[in-house]
């Protein structure tokens, strides 16, 4: 339920992955409820392991309207739905499910959340993109990406890059270049570096461009400062700041409330509340 607001919970949605207790996608959501006056809609963590995301769907009841999904359930989110969004189809996979009249409908926000989130940091009239990763959140990527104007990718990845994601790469008709993370980050070879590592995992080399100034940003927010972001501040002296991955992560929640709601979401409210949840004034 809704912090303040009295009376019973009538709608449900809430967050579904493993590990979940870290998420702060509860504190975007209450915050919208709330300043949109749905007193009676309740969001919660539930811990759902890989394999399992298809039993706890068939084990809601009437009362829940959406999920949002984290690893490792998106690609099964995608699968068990009986419609789905343009992005999700493309990524192959889907970080939102609603429910509707005919069924569970699947879409992938993180889309949306990354291209605004690098419009918002000043990311314009870019043609090359560097992105550490190659899976599903990578995906994501690179579907933003393009339709921001990239038309030339360079992929780090430990070892091969999976078929899924050089079948997207084809698909969206980028010029991909594919490297070992090993090799190290190559900060003066594009407009936008962008890191979908999972959170903690190490970096790898950071090669500075020296003036040149990249857009970069790490898709994770925990730990923060991550290894990327620690990284690449200490080969640029400081020079290149990257992104958080919590604006990704707002504005991906808003479009779910949107999804959810069938309301405009209230994005300020959402972003006061996600930037007091960090600064641990408000509860997680």
């Amino acid at each position: 339920m809704v912090r303040g607001q009295p009376g019973p919970v009538l709608t449900r949605a809430g967050v579904v992955g493993s590990p979940v207790a870290h998420s702060l996608s509860p504190v975007l959501h209450h915050a919208a409820y709330a300043a949109l006056g749905l007193g009676d809609w309740s969001y919660d963590r539930t811990e759902v392991p890989a394999g399992g995301l298809g039993r706890f769907v068939e084990s809601l009841g009437p009362e829940w309207v959406g999920l949002s999904v984290t690893m490792p359930g998106k690609e099964e989110a995608l699968a068990l739905a009986q419609a789905a969004g343009g992005s999700a189809t493309a990524v192959g996979a889907a970080n939102t499910l609603v429910r509707r009249p005919e069924g569970w409908y699947a879409d992938n926000t993180d889309v949306d959340g990354l291209r605004a989130a690098l419009l918002e940091a000043g990311l314009e009239d870019a043609r090359r993109a560097v992105v550490l990763g190659g899976g599903a959140t990578a995906r994501s990527a690179f579907v933003a990406l393009q339709g921001l104007g990239v038309r030339v990718v360079e992929v780090l990845v430990r070892d091969r890059l999976r078929p899924q994601t050089a079948q997207l790469l084809e698909s969206l008709g980028l010029d991909t270049h594919v490297r070992r993370l090993a090799d190290g980050i190559p900060l003066d070879a594009a407009e936008v570096v962008l890191s979908t590592l999972p959170g903690g995992t190490p970096a790898p080399p950071v090669r500075d461009g020296g003036a040149h100034r990249p857009v970069a940003m790490d898709v994770g927010y925990a730990p923060w400062p991550s290894p990327f972001a620690d990284a690449v501040a200490e080969a640029t002296q400081g020079r290149v700041r990257v992104v958080r991955g919590t604006r990704m992560l707002l504005h991906q929640a808003a479009r779910q409330v949107e999804l959810m709601t069938g309301r405009e979401a209230p994005t300020p409210a959402m972003d006061l509340a996600l930037r007091r949840a960090l600064e641990g004034r408000a509860p997680r």
